[in-house]
C-alpha cells in the first residue's frame, strides 16, 4: 500500500515494504529490509551498527506529508569479507540507490549510517541533493567496540548502550535484547568490531571541504560518542552547512527527539524545494 501525502498512517513500517537483495563487493547477495512510503522527492534513511529502520520510524511520520521516505535496513553485522567494512557497506548503498531509488536524493544518515552518506556525498555526489548527519563518524569517533566482549552479559550491553543516550528512559529495552543476541554470536561481534575499525580508520577530514551538497547537522550536544566538537568541525568544512542542536540528547536523536529531528528535517526538505 502506498499512502498519499495527506495521509500519515499510524505505522510507517506496517505501509509498504520491499523486499530486494543486493550483491556487495564479497559477490553475495545480501538481502535488505526497505520501507518505502508515500510520494515526491526521496528521502533516504541511513541506520548506525546496530540501528533498526523503525529507529527512524517518528522521525519519517514528520516527513512524509513532503516527501517520499525510504528506510533502507541493511544486515550489517551479517556481513563478511568485502562487503564488511565502511568501503562495503557504502558500496552496498551506492548499488541500492542506483538500482531502486533512480534519483538523487536527500541522505540521512546517523552514526556508522552518516559516515556512509558522507562518503556518497564525496564519491559519487550524482546521487544526492542533500545531506543529513547525525551524530555522524568520520572524524571524531569514540566507540564502546573496543571494550566489546565475544559473548557479552546483558548487564553490560544495558550499561553500553545506555552511555548512547542522555535520558536512559529512551533506551529501548527491545534493542538491548536484540544487540544481546546478536553480539552473542562470535561471527556478528567480529564482524560489529571490524566495521567500527574500518570506519575509524576511514578518516574524511582531510576531504570533507569538498562537500557540495547542502548539509543539515542534527547533534545532541550530551553525544559522547560523537561529540559536540566532531559537529564543529564538520561545520566548518562543509561549505554549504548549517547546524540544529538538540539539549539534553545523547547520541541518538532520532530515538531521543523524534518530533524535533523530523520537524528540522521537514524544514530542510522545504528548504531544497525552494533552492530548485
Amino acid at each position: 500500500m502506498t499512502t498519499t501525502p495527506s495521509q500519515s498512517p499510524p505505522s510507517l513500517l506496517a505501509a509498504r515494504k520491499a523486499p530486494l537483495s543486493l550483491t556487495g563487493l564479497a559477490g553475495v547477495k545480501v538481502p535488505v529490509d526497505i520501507v518505502d512510503i508515500s510520494v515526491g522527492k526521496p528521502v533516504v534513511f541511513l541506520h548506525g551498527l546496530v540501528g533498526l529502520n523503525d529507529h527512524w520510524e517518528d522521525v519519517a511520520k514528520r516527513v512524509v506529508p513532503r516527501a517520499r521516505c525510504v528506510m533502507l535496513q541493511l544486515p550489517l553485522l551479517d556481513l563478511r569479507g568485502e562487503d564488511c567494512s565502511i568501503h562495503g557497506a557504502t558500496e552496498l548503498t551506492i548499488r541500492f540507490l542506483d538500482r531502486y531509488v533512480h534519483e538523487p536524493a536527500i541522505l540521512v544518515g546517523n552514526s556508522f549510517g552518516g559516515h556512509v552518506a558522507l562518503r556518497i556525498a564525496l564519491d559519487r555526489p550524482d546521487l544526492l541533493r542533500g545531506l543529513v548527519l547525525a551524530g555522524s563518524s568520520g572524524l571524531i569517533e569514540r566507540t564502546m567496540v573496543r571494550e566489546v566482549q565475544i559473548r557479552p552479559s546483558r548487564e553490560w550491553l544495558s550499561e553500553k548502550i545506555g552511555e548512547l543516550f542522555f535520558d536512559r528512559a529512551k533506551m529501548r529495552e527491545a534493542d538491548v535484547d536484540r544487540a544481546h543476541h546478536e553480539l552473542s554470536e562470535r561471527g556478528h561481534a567480529r564482524a560489529m568490531v571490524k566495521l567500527s575499525r574500518s570506519a575509524r580508520r576511514n578518516h574524511l577530514g582531510e576531504r570533507i571541504h569538498t562537500v557540495q551538497a547542502p548539509t543539515l547537522l542534527i547533534w545532541g550536544r550530551q553525544d559522547i560518542v560523537t561529540p559536540p566538537e566532531a559537529c564543529e568541525e564538520f561545520q566548518r568544512k562543509i561549505k554549504d552547512a548549517r547546524t540544529v542542536w538538540f539539549d539534553q540528547c545523547g547520541h541518538a536523536p532520532m530515538i531521543e527527539c523524534p518530533d524535533l529531528f523530523g520537524d528540522a528535517l521537514a524544514e530542510f526538505v522545504t528548504e531544497l524545494e525552494r533552492r530548485s
